[in-house]
């Protein structure tokens, strides 16, 4: 059975007291071969981040104790949490009680999801806990343009629904680019449930795609069965291998399901990684589609 199997696609009870051992940990490798990725040799770096919006538990003295937690941890790690087993043990968190107050429970908790999640995937995972005044304004990519807010998108013609990066076209032209695009789905690589999010790309280079023909390609991935990092990575390895860019980074933000949202970012090596979404201090606030 792939270990991405264990709970997905299952019925699953909710664990009643702290139990890590519902964890489940997915080699990468295994869904980078069909690109002809190898750990020893990315094309990029970045992280995954993490947003559990149901995040609770109970103080020492029986108060519910609720914020947003938030994890980030590397896309070089050789394992990626999956997404319901991380559900089903922060669920396990509920009616456990943490701390003569709610900062000291939020302490105690933090260091051992850290703890748990870093054994798990055998790298750093930073955590953090924000309560509801915590959020910041800035989500980073207010200087992106929505694709298709300007292309008079209702009059462009799609049909290919399957991942298709012949769908990008080259404008033979150096610069560079700053897109999003809303329209973004794929679908869940077990259970085959539709995710919904929205995908950004900066790009730098000698030859940028065409804005109809990225949409369109975005739009390809409709029907793809991967998990959200998978589709990240593929964004970023067609759009590298196509246009040879000197910068490039692709960041998808995924609707939460279930409480959990995921956003995998990866970059070229020559970039930062955006600080807000990136930073496990800091909580930007929500875009469109998360």
């Amino acid at each position: 059975m792939q270990p991405e199997a264990t709970h997905l696609g299952k019925k699953s009870s909710y664990p009643q007291q702290y139990d890590p051992s519902v964890l489940v940990a997915v080699p990468r490798k295994l869904n980078r071969k069909h690109l002809g990725l190898t750990d020893s040799d990315l094309p990029f770096s970045g992280v995954d981040v993490w947003h559990a919006y149901e995040f609770s538990f109970l103080s020492k003295n029986g108060l519910p104790v609720v914020g947003i937690l938030k994890l980030v941890y590397p896309a070089t790690s050789d394992f990626l949490v999956e997404s319901k087993s991380l559900k089903l043990y922060l669920n396990s968190f509920n009616m456990e009680r943490f701390g003569e107050t709610p900062e000291k429970g939020i302490a105690e908790i933090v260091e051992i999801i850290k703890t748990d999640l870093s054994k798990l995937l055998r790298c750093d995972v930073q955590a953090t806990v924000f309560d509801h005044i915590s959020m910041t304004n800035a989500t980073g990519f207010e200087e992106y343009t929505i694709i298709e807010d300007t292309l008079a998108a209702e009059n462009m013609t799609c049909n290919k629904y399957t991942e298709n990066p012949e769908l990008l076209d080259e404008t033979g032209l150096p610069g560079e680019l700053k897109w999003g695009t809303h329209l973004l789905r794929s679908n869940c690589k077990i259970t085959h449930q539709p995710d919904w999010g929205s995908a950004y790309v900066y790009m730098k280079g000698d030859n940028l795609p065409t804005a109809q023909s990225f949409l369109k390609y975005i739009v390809s991935l409709r029907n793809k069965n991967h998990f959200h990092e998978e589709i990240c990575e593929t964004i970023f390895k067609r759009l590298s291998d196509r246009f040879q860019p000197s910068q490039l980074l692709v960041t998808c933000l995924y609707t939460r399901r279930g409480g959990i949202d995921i956003c995998p970012v990866r970059i070229s090596h020559k970039l930062d990684l955006p600080v807000g979404l990136c930073s496990p201090n800091i909580l930007t606030k929500p875009t469109f589609r998360r």
